[in-house]
């Protein structure tokens, strides 16, 4: 039952949770569209991998002290999450971006040099997702978010 106790466990889960709703009016703010799709889906403002190492070490650091060795060990983690979700996983959705476009201009090559009877329907072919890491920017307000929201939290339980 101690698990239930860990709040610094529950303010991260929290972060996550809080940070991938937050994409939808975000991104309905920016585009007038709703894409409930981004409740699940990598990438976009917030970062909720930023968002919960940031409130993991946050809360770890009210808990445990921040001198503690509990606390470098959790600090370390999240900068070398928001890190990777800035650099390799970035990069890896810029090349999903090149190689779509690839197979899209092979695609109508292949549409334009072959004379092919006419088919019923087409299989759609899956594309790379491409939205996979994150801007230097989505992921400061990740970060800020887990902060923002371990501080609230331990507020309204150690009230």
């Amino acid at each position: 039952m101690d698990l239930l106790m860990n709040f610094s466990l529950w303010a991260a889960i929290f972060a996550i949770f809080f940070a991938q709703f937050v994409k939808v009016p975000i991104h309905f703010a920016v585009t007038k569209k709703i894409n409930w799709s981004l409740l699940t889906s990598t990438g976009g403002m917030p970062s909720s991998h930023s968002a919960a190492v940031t409130a993991l070490s946050t809360g770890i650091g009210m808990e445990s002290g921040f001198d503690s060795t509990v606390f470098a060990v959790s600090a370390i983690f999240a900068i070398i999450t928001m890190f990777d979700a800035t650099g390799v996983r970035r990069q890896a959705g810029e090349q999903a971006i090149v190689l779509n476009r690839l197979v899209t201009d092979f695609n109508k090559f292949v549409d334009d040099v072959r004379d092919w009877p006419k088919k019923a329907e087409q299989t759609k072919q899956k594309e790379l997702k491409e939205l996979l890491g994150h801007k230097p920017l989505e992921v400061f307000f990740g970060g800020l978010t887990g902060i923002l929201l371990t501080l609230i939290l331990h507020y309204f339980v150690y009230l």
